[in-house]
């Protein structure tokens, strides 16, 4: 998505855990558009108060015209229920991970009357997945509150977009020891995203046929619908 948003910005702001993924990203834009201003910063979204930091410190220099909030892990239940440790963790990035991002940024957007906030949800959001309970529900509370932001947030001009995408193949994806239905690479995901998000579109859901068999699936019977549910594969659990 960088590498996407670089061929026609300004200024790119990237955050990671990962220096040396962080600076391979940065790397990669410059060779895009050797113009672009790339600034990097090594930060851990579960951390409040270093997000807001950033934030600050970004909108002192510049303002923010787009914001994506990305976090997101994932694990399973492939060794048993899901341990405390693993279910916090899971809430934390995922969907505390979001917030401690957005919330720095609306002000100064609602301020302007003018911004755009992009929300990684996943299709997993649409169904409760025994194999990934934290993950499934994560999403879930993420999408709703992206679609809730939508409305509060339209009076003051400020765009929302909700992408739920399928699988696609990253190292997150790598671990997964069974077949994934419509896997995607990510440059292909990461040119429907960016497209969608340069349309300001609310709803960015791919690919279709996943999520037409997710309808499906909600429409069945419960009895059915959740015989089918248990049969599906576990994922790895989250491992330290």
């Amino acid at each position: 998505m960088a590498i996407e948003f670089a061929k026609n910005s300004q200024n790119l702001f990237l955050s990671a855990r990962n220096l040396e993924n962080l600076e391979q990203t940065k790397n990669l834009c410059k060779n895009i558009n050797d113009k672009i201003n790339i600034y990097t910063k090594i930060l851990d979204v579960k951390n409040e108060v270093d997000c807001k930091n950033w934030i600050d410190e970004i909108e002192k220099a510049l303002a923010v015209d787009l914001v994506i909030a990305n976090a997101g892990i994932s694990a399973g239940t492939a060794l048993g229920a899901e341990e405390y440790e693993q279910v916090k963790n899971i809430f934390d990035t995922n969907l505390y991970g979001v917030l401690n991002i957005l919330h720095p940024i609306i002000p100064y957007m609602q301020a302007r009357k003018s911004g755009q906030i992009a929300i990684i949800s996943s299709l997993a959001s649409f169904v409760a997945l025994p194999s990934c309970p934290s993950y499934s529900a994560s999403k879930s509370a993420v999408r709703i509150y992206g679609e809730a932001l939508y409305n509060l947030l339209y009076a003051d001009n400020i765009g929302v977009n909700i992408i739920c995408p399928g699988y696609i193949k990253t190292p997150m994806t790598a671990v997964n020891n069974f077949k994934m239905p419509f896997l995607l690479e990510v440059a292909d995901a990461s040119k429907i995203i960016v497209k969608n998000i340069e349309q300001n579109k609310f709803i960015i859901i791919f690919p279709k046929r996943l999520f037409l068999a997710i309808k499906i699936l909600n429409f069945l019977p419960l009895k059915i619908k959740n015989f089918i549910l248990r049969k599906l594969p576990k994922k790895p659990k989250l491992t330290k």
